[in-house]
């Protein structure tokens, strides 16, 4: 198992363990944090699991496709570090 720490909207800290090839939305789901809602399903048609990757996690995960930029261009507050986190999947690096 994989360790994934969240952050809430309120700073608030939750690390959780991860299996290997689930999306960062999915764990958020099964772990119950309410911040990850994930409408679609991970489809990437609603952009309700929008979530920004730290910076020392970037170089980490794979660049969005341009699909994924297109529904990010949807979210509110879009940063530099704006992903879909059904886009992301977990990996044991």
């Amino acid at each position: 198992m994989v360790r994934v720490t969240f952050v809430t909207h309120e700073g608030a800290r939750k690390t959780v363990e991860a299996a290997e090839g689930d999306s960062v939305m999915a764990t958020a789901i099964a772990n119950g944090l309410d911040e990850v809602i994930g409408e679609c399903g991970g489809s990437m048609m609603c952009a309700t699991c929008h979530c920004y990757v730290d910076e020392a996690w970037a170089d980490k995960i794979p660049a969005p496709s341009g699909m994924e930029k297109d529904m990010l261009e949807c979210v509110l507050e879009p940063q530099e570090n704006s992903r879909l986190s059904c886009q992301i999947n977990v990996t044991d690096e």
